[in-house]
Formats: C-alpha cells, sequence, structure tokens
C-alpha cells in the first residue's frame, strides 16, 4: 500500500484510507462485530472474546488500558474510500513494555545505552493478554488477505510518522504474521502449553493417554489439593455475582501483588466483564468451610478455554494446579472445547497434559542498527524455541507405545 500522510490522522492511495482513533469506542458495534473472530456471529474464525468490542471497550472504559496506564489507546481503521469499515488493529502507544509477555526490555535497555529512545513504542495487541488470537482484523465479506496486507503497511507507515522507535504485534496468528513478514516486521516465536481435546468424553480419556507412572501421579495431585475438605463450584452466567467478584478480586489483588507488584486490573474491570461477558466467563472457585479460598478466571471462545489469571488466600499443596490446569481440562471435555489456552509460560503445565506450542509474533524496528542487531538475536532464538519445543514433546507425559495398558 503506497500511502502519503494528509496530515489528519489518515494514511490513503485512492483505494484504501487508514484512520487513527483514540478509542474503540470510534467504532459502532455493529462495525466491529463484522471483523472476523470477533463476534460469535462472524464464522470465517472461531469467536475470541479477547478481541470482542465488549472486552476491548472494557478495558478502556474501566480505565486498565489507558494513557495514565501506559497503554494509550491508538486503534487503526481501515476504510473505503466511502467511508465503509474494513478493516482494524487494536493498537495503543505504551510508554513501558508491562503487560504484555512478549519480552523487550533488553532491546530498550540497550538502544537506550547506545542514545536511543525506545519508548514511546507501538502495541498491537491486547492487554494483558497472553492468547493467540487476529491482530489485523478483515471484515465480513472483504478481501482478507488485501485487507491484512494494508493494515500491516499501515502499522509499519504509522510508526514512521508518529517517529516512534517501534511496533510490535503479539500473539498473532499465521495469516497476520505472513501480511506483516512481507511488510518488513521481524519474525520471533516464543512458546505456550496447550491441551488438546482429542473428542475425549470424560477426564478419564484423556488420562488413559498417559503413560502409566504419569497417571498415577495425576490422580494422586487431584486427590491431595482437595484433601483439606475442599470443593470447587464453577461460576458462569448469572452465577457470576457481585459477591463472586468480591471473593475472586481479592485472590487476584493478593497473588498479584506478590507476583507482579501492581495488579493490572481493577475492580470496575471485573463488575463490567460481568455484566456484560458473563456467557463467555468462567470462574473456578474453590471453597473450604463455606467460604471462597482460590480462584482462576477463564474465557470461553467458540472452540477454545482460554485459562488467564489466579489467586488465593489460603495455601493449599497441588491447589493452583487443580485449579487452573485440571478443572480447565475437564470444562473443557464436558462443554466439548478444543482447546484449553492455559497463559503465558511454565513448563510444570506439561506434566499435567498440556503439550508445547510455538506462539508468533512481529516486530518492526525503525533504526536500522537497532533493527539488524534484533533480526539477529531473533534468528538465534527462532532455533532456540525450535529446539526446545521438540525436546519438551519428546518427554511429555502421553504414552510413547500401546504396550502400556490404562491403569
Amino acid at each position: 500500500m503506497d500511502s502519503e500522510s494528509d496530515g489528519q490522522g489518515k494514511q490513503a492511495d485512492g483505494q484504501y484510507v487508514i484512520r487513527t482513533v483514540d478509542s474503540i469506542n470510534a467504532f459502532s458495534r455493529d462495525e466491529w462485530d463484522r471483523f472476523s473472530g470477533a463476534s460469535r456471529c462472524v464464522s470465517e474464525k472461531p469467536y475470541n472474546p479477547f478481541v470482542s468490542f465488549d472486552f476491548l471497550n472494557i478495558l478502556e472504559e474501566s480505565g486498565c488500558a489507558s494513557r495514565r496506564a501506559g497503554w494509550q489507546p491508538h486503534h487503526l481503521r481501515l476504510e473505503a474510500p466511502d467511508g465503509t469499515v474494513l478493516g482494524a488493529v487494536p493498537c495503543y502507544v505504551k510508554s513501558h513494555s508491562q503487560g504484555e509477555y512478549v519480552f523487550d526490555h533488553g532491546w530498550a535497555d540497550a538502544f537506550e545505552r547506545a542514545g536511543g529512545q525506545y519508548y514511546p513504542k507501538l502495541q498491537a495487541s491486547v492487554p494483558f493478554t497472553p492468547a493467540t488470537g487476529p491482530r489485523l482484523l478483515a471484515a465480513q465479506g472483504v478481501n482478507a488477505d488485501a485487507a491484512r496486507a494494508a493494515l500491516a503497511s499501515g502499522l509499519k507507515l504509522l510508526t514512521d510518522r508518529l517517529g516512534v522507535s517501534s511496533s510490535h504485534v503479539t500473539f498473532a496468528e499465521q495469516d497476520d504474521m505472513s501480511a506483516l513478514e512481507n511488510a518488513g516486521f521481524l519474525a520471533r516465536t516464543d512458546q505456550q502449553f496447550h491441551f488438546f481435546n482429542e473428542n475425549f468424553s470424560n477426564y478419564d480419556d484423556f488420562l488413559a493417554t498417559l503413560a502409566s507412572r504419569k497417571r498415577k501421579a495425576m490422580k494422586k495431585e487431584r486427590r491431595e489439593a482437595l484433601a483439606n475438605d475442599i470443593s470447587i463450584d464453577w461460576l458462569t452466567g448469572s452465577d457470576l455475582t457481585e459477591r463472586a467478584w468480591d471473593d475472586f478480586f481479592a485472590f487476584y489483588m493478593d497473588t498479584g501483588s506478590r507476583k507482579w507488584g501492581r495488579p493490572y486490573l481493577n475492580r470496575k474491570f471485573f463488575s463490567l466483564i460481568g455484566e456484560r461477558m458473563r456467557d463467555d466467563v468462567l470462574l473456578v472457585m474453590a471453597k473450604r468451610d463455606g467460604r471462597y479460598i482460590a480462584g482462576a478466571i477463564n474465557f470461553i471462545g467458540s472452540d477454545t478455554l482460554f485459562g488467564r489469571n489466579w489467586g488465593c488466600i489460603e495455601d493449599h499443596p497441588f491447589l493452583h494446579f487443580e485449579v487452573c490446569y485440571h478443572q480447565a481440562i475437564d470444562f473443557a471435555i464436558h462443554k466439548g472445547l478444543k482447546v484449553v489456552e492455559a497463559g503465558a509460560q511454565g513448563e510444570h503445565k506439561l506434566a499435567r497434559g498440556y503439550r508445547p506450542v510455538t506462539t508468533h509474533s512481529a516486530h518492526y524496528i525503525a533504526h536500522p542498527g537497532l533493527r539488524n542487531a534484533i533480526a539477529e538475536y531473533l534468528e538465534r532464538e527462532r532455533r532456540e524455541v525450535e529446539r526446545m519445543s521438540e525436546y519438551l514433546e519428546e518427554h511429555g507425559p502421553f504414552r510413547k507405545t500401546d504396550n502400556d495398558p490404562a491403569s
């Protein structure tokens, strides 16, 4: 897309116009719901709740994604010359690298030691959410490849026009990665751990795919997690009362404050999620002596359960694994979901039936010297991620032969 800035926050080549807007509310809900993957009504891609209008709007309305928080909305809007919306990119001007889960602190330090200014930068992502999903959003009924190519080029041109150091598209799908690499972005890989539901009828069907020793360890772990008269509730839909959110928020703040220093999400965020997205949310809550003591929040897509935040106010052996990983598998099998994405990092998930999966991000670095140095680094990093994935897959808990009978 050969574009020129018109000085009004737009870039155009006669075929497309790219505007930048400072709120998701610059789109109507009807416009946003036409994007593939952003609505259950558009079937071209599975529904991803994190790129829905409601989720992104709630982040802004609650103040979690705001200039003050270092996440200033600066979304791209792709239009036809007549103003029809053809695509979009959820994008933010960042003054730091917190809440991204694809780490570039070392790049920032190196550039600033050399006299450069790394911040601000552009971040095309879902704030605080390390879940793969569409980033270059194409509207239903348009040429998706052409729209993605225009958005990738527009994001690169916007980076240069704003004079920021870089733009980063994180946890991107493969179609987006192809468009971004064609536009000159550098490819980066990382690793997560996902559970894949192979049409299991129940949890025991899943256990039968594991080596005997691993099955026995899993059963023992689950028994011990609930040994202190702990029970588990699944809360979704109308069960998500303000009382339940009060309890979960207490867990989130207690654990988040110790882990990150300052949790990213505020109490208003959870109330709004419960009000507008309650059917897309699962709270797995652990109860003892008549009160909740721990919980994990998950988001429900059309074929995927996305595990997100966990917290507790009592420590019990293996309870974290039960609430976050085993219960997520139980729910996915019960609901017929194909995948559980268990969030960022964590090789401990491998022993609990989650497999290594490669995640992808794309990075446009404006400064040639920094770009060359990062390109060399990323080439080495990709090889290491590939080697580690092969190693972990080989040493996973699954049966290697048919000579390991179920126990």
